[in-house]
C-alpha cells in the first residue's frame, strides 16, 4: 500500500474513504442504476452512516473500501473493497470470510476500471494481507459482475449459493465465487 493506505494502478488511484466523499456518493453512487444489484437506493442518512463506518473500519482491521479515482487525482469513479461476509443467510463456510466487492458510477462503466481496481485490491489481499483465498458474491441477474469474476479468474462455487432475503427475488439466489492466492 502506498502513502496513507492508497493503492495505484496504471490509470487509477485507490484512496481510503474520506468525509469529503459524501457529496459524490450521494450524487453519483446512490442512484437507481448503480444500486440496482445492491438492494436499492439508500437514504442520505444511511449513505452518511455507511461512509462513517467505512472510514472507522479502514485502518482498524475491519473492512477496507477504497474510493477509486482516475489517475488525474480529480475524478472519483467508484469504490472497491475487501469485506467480511456478514449475511446471516450465507452458509457457515462463508461466514466471516474475506470477500471483494466493487461499484462504479454508471458514467464510468465499460472502460475496464472495475477490473483494474479489483486487481489492485486482490494484489493487496494476497500480498500485504497474506490471504490465501478471497470470495466474491453476486447473482445471475448481475451479468456484468459475473463476467468480471470470470475475467479475474474466480471459480464458481455452486454448492455455496444461497437465497438472501435482503435482496429481491430477481437478485436471488446469491452466487458465490472464490479465487485462491497465486502460487
Amino acid at each position: 500500500m502506498g502513502e496513507h493506505g492508497a493503492l495505484t494502478t496504471a490509470r487509477l488511484v485507490l484512496r481510503p474513504p474520506a468525509e469529503s466523499d459524501l457529496p459524490w456518493l450521494l450524487a453519483a453512487m446512490n442512484t437507481e442504476a448503480v444500486m440496482r444489484h445492491l438492494a436499492g437506493v439508500r437514504t442520505p442518512a444511511e449513505v452518511e452512516q455507511g461512509l462513517a463506518a467505512d472510514i472507522a473500519a479502514f485502518h482498524t482491521g475491519g473492512h477496507q473500501r477504497w474510493t477509486v479515482w482516475l489517475g488525474d487525482g480529480e475524478t472519483r469513479i467508484g469504490r472497491c473493497g475487501l469485506f467480511h461476509v456478514r449475511s446471516p443467510a450465507a452458509p457457515p463456510a462463508l461466514q466471516g470470510q474475506r470477500e471483494i466487492g466493487w461499484t462504479l458510477a454508471d458514467s464510468h462503466w465499460g472502460k475496464g476500471y472495475a477490473t483494474e481496481a479489483a486487481r489492485a485490491v486482490l494484489g493487496h489481499a494476497f500480498g500485504a494481507l497474506g490471504l490465501r483465498r478471497v470470495w466474491s458474491q453476486t447473482s445471475d441477474s448481475n451479468a456484468a459482475s459475473t463476467r468480471m469474476m470470470h475475467r479475474l479468474g474466480f471459480t464458481f462455487r455452486p454448492e455455496l449459493g444461497y437465497a438472501d432475503p435482503d435482496y429481491p427475488l430477481e437478485d436471488n439466489p446469491t452466487t458465490v465465487w472464490s479465487l485462491d492466492a497465486p502460487v
